[in-house]
């Protein structure tokens, strides 16, 4: 019979503000075992998470590892009795090495001084054992986001976690990538680790759990057996319905005589004397979703920043909205011009955290008549529609003056997506709109673009999340080291496989092929 390695009896985590975020939660992990969790945002997840790492305190009940009843007061205490946990936002130092970066607070000492010999051997047996394939004493700047991550997981083998929390690992994964990684979290399985694996992709979920456990509102629905679940089943568990699974059937094909909603023309721009956008030209029609594929720092994030008007960095060529040169605009002015933007980051770039929803809700067209009269603003206009934003947005919330800070991932981006709706674009960026959100949420976001494209909005579509380009789009193209690398004109005809070889720049179209991006 299986050993239990952690058992959580009746845990509860009340905040001081009285939001319940766990009620009597019992669940048990055994030793050599990959364990997913699995639930909406705002289920609960998280805040178990850090009962378990010792960052929150249970308000009632036990936490057992290892047969003894633990209380621990810090991440510090965990990881001594050996339980690692992985951010979804890496925790390293890009200007240390691997080595450095590994042995950051459990350095290996000769005397008073550091032994750097025995903490490069210690860190390359560790790496070496796992077949991780990593020089440690390459600076973690110049590695991939892949590389990076086994750099977190080796971080905790290095202290002898037995038992590993990984959040969202292979949300900046390419396929070939992930797949690299469950095989070696099944090797840390059969050499007695324990995984504990959260993630929003149920594919995956399926594809790597023994066993799986559901969170919803903050109560536990239940552990089950990978096989015991089909994925309609674990879907129904999560958000308490079925899931749509064909997005193409909302879309209208309605014609929009091949009409330009964006242009790019040549677009160029260096760092440190490194092209990160290498002459790129594309265009997005009206009607239509255009997707971007590629594994984060390929010069998605600088492209996206030229065409918002964010871009601090001096750029050449060409971008057209609408027929208008908007280089020299600033973002109120091309916002002026019916440009709409989803950011990657919701809570730095896409909200005001202490601000309530309402006022979130209109910040991107508060100067609108209906919204500001010359003197006062128009509180009753602002109340309704935030209260039908609200409504249409399924955002959980007491009411609109809630701080939106407080809310959870999920319904702060339904949030951002609500207000960016509202303006009624005619061309959206949207970059990463469900990243780190959960189904439920992002069926609703994938609806709402769908229902802008049909109006005729132009969407540039940029996602790490390779499904979510298969499915939301109309045509894809694909970056690599700030180029375009492949363009595929019908998204049905392509898989997120043949991306991926694209994508880790293992195939390159030629000129002749991606000239179709321009015109389509």
């Amino acid at each position: 019979m299986a050993e239990t390695i952690l058992k959580l009896d009746n845990v509860t985590k009340v905040y001081p503000n009285g939001t319940v975020a766990n009620r009597d939660i019992n669940m048990e992990f055994m030793k050599g075992e990959i364990h997913s969790i699995v639930g909406e945002n705002g289920a609960g997840k998280s805040t178990l998470m850090k009962v378990i790492f010792g960052i929150e305190s249970p308000s009632s009940g036990t936490v057992t590892y290892k047969g003894k009843e633990v209380h621990f007061t810090s991440s510090m205490d965990a990881i001594e009795a050996g339980i690692g946990m992985v951010h979804q936002h890496f925790m390293l130092i890009p200007s240390f090495s691997v080595v450095d970066n590994i042995i950051l607070g459990a350095e290996p000492k000769n005397g008073l001084f550091i032994d750097r010999k025995e903490a490069i051997r210690k860190t390359q047996e560790v790496s070496d054992k796992y077949n991780f394939e990593l020089d440690v004493t390459a600076k973690v700047s110049t590695l991939s986001v892949a590389k990076r991550q086994k750099v977190e997981i080796l971080k905790t083998l290095y202290r002898n976690a037995e038992l590993i929390i990984l959040d969202e690992p292979t949300s900046v994964l390419t396929p070939q990538e992930t797949e690299k990684l469950f095989d070696q979290l099944r090797q840390f399985k059969e050499q007695g680790h324990t995984i504990i694996f959260i993630s929003h992709k149920l594919e995956e979920v399926k594809k790597i759990s023994d066993r799986i456990s559901v969170i919803r509102n903050g109560v536990s629905k239940g552990t089950y057996r990978n096989d015991e679940l089909t994925m309609e089943q674990l879907t129904n568990l999560i958000i308490g319905r079925d899931l749509e699974k064909d997005l193409a059937q909302y879309k209208t094909h309605e014609d929009f005589h091949n009409e330009k909603s964006l242009v790019v023309e040549d677009l160029y721009m260096e760092r440190n004397g490194k092209p990160v956008l290498n002459h790129m030209n594309f265009a997005v029609k009206k009607g239509e979703i255009l997707g971007i594929a590629g594994v984060e720092g390929n010069g998605q994030s600088e492209l996206v920043k030229c065409l918002a008007g964010l871009s601090k960095t001096q750029y050449e060529g060409k971008i057209l909205l609408d027929g208008k040169d908007i280089n020299e605009m600033n973002v109120k002015q091309r916002r002026e011009n019916g440009m709409a933007y989803i950011p990657e980051d919701r809570m730095v770039d896409g909200i005001a955290a202490t601000l309530p929803i309402s006022d979130n809700l209109i910040s991107s067209y508060f100067e609108r008549k209906d919204i500001n009269g010359k003197v006062f603003m128009n509180q009753k206009a602002i109340d309704k529609i935030s209260d039908d934003l609200i409504s249409t947005f399924a955002v959980k919330t007491q009411d609109a003056k809630t701080n939106v800070g407080s809310l959870s991932g999920g319904n702060v981006q339904k949030v951002v997506v609500a207000r960016e709706y509202n303006t009624n674009p005619s061309f959206m960026i949207a970059e990463q709109p469900t990243h780190g959100i959960d189904i439920g949420s992002a069926e609703l976001v994938h609806h709402k673009l769908i229902e802008l494209r049909n109006q005729g909005a132009g969407i540039l579509l940029v996602s790490a999340d390779l499904n979510e380009v298969l499915d939301l789009s109309d045509r894809i193209i694909v970056m690599f080291e700030g180029e375009i690398a492949g363009y595929f004109p019908d998204a049905k005809k392509t898989n997120d496989q043949e991306l991926g070889i694209y994508m880790l720049g293992a195939k390159h179209q030629s000129a002749e092929e991606i000239g179709g991006a321009m015109n389509g």
